[in-house]
C-alpha cells in the first residue's frame, strides 16, 4: 500500500479524551518526528505506537545525516489560533542538515517519552522528497503541525 493522507491517530486521542491515557503531554514530553517512505501503510484507527508495526520498518535509512527515530521537535505549543481553532505547532520546522535522504514521503510524530511511544499524527508530503548532502526540512503550514477546527 502507501501513504495516502495525513491524519491524527485516533486510539491515542480517544485514550487522552476519555482519561484512559493521561500521560501524553505534547508540551512537556519529548515529541519526535521520524521520516518514512511511501511503503508505509498507516492505519489511523488502529495504529498505536512508533515501536510497533508498521513503524518498525519503512523508515528512512539510518546514517548520512538521519538517525533512526527521527528528530526531536523544538518547543511544541498548543494554542487557540485562529479564534475557535485548536492549533498544535512547533517553534522550528524539523530539519536534517548535511543529510542524504532518499524518497521521504511522510513524517510520523510520536511521544518518545512514553513506553508505548504513542503515535500523535502523520504528515503526508504528497510526494517523495530526497536530499544529497543537503538540508531536508519539513516546512509546516501556517496552521501548524495540525489543527482542530
Amino acid at each position: 500500500m502507501a501513504v495516502t493522507a495525513s491524519g491524527l491517530y485516533l486510539k491515542t486521542w480517544i485514550d487522552i479524551l476519555d482519561a484512559t491515557q493521561l500521560a501524553v503531554n505534547l508540551v512537556g514530553d519529548t515529541i519526535k518526528g521520524a521520516l518514512y517512505t511511501n511503503s508505509l501503510t498507516p492505519d489511523f484507527s488502529a495504529d498505536t505506537g512508533y515501536s510497533s508495526a508498521p513503524y518498525t520498518s519503512n523508515q528512512i535509512a539510518n546514517g548520512n545525516g538521519y538517525t533512526t527515530g527521527g528528530a526531536t521537535l523544538a518547543t511544541v505549543s498548543v494554542s487557540e489560533s485562529p479564534t475557535g481553532t485548536l492549533m498544535v505547532d512547533v517553534s522550528v520546522d524539523p530539519a536534517w542538515a548535511a543529510s542524504t535522504i532518499t524518497n521521504a514521503r511522510a513524517m510520523l510524530v510520536y511521544d518518545d517519552t512514553l513506553a508505548g511511544k504513542n503515535c500523535v499524527c502523520l504528515v503526508n508530503f504528497a510526494g517523495d522528497y530526497s536530499t544529497t548532502n543537503g538540508t531536508f526540512t519539513v516546512q509546516l503550514a501556517a496552521t501548524g503541525l495540525f489543527y482542530i477546527d
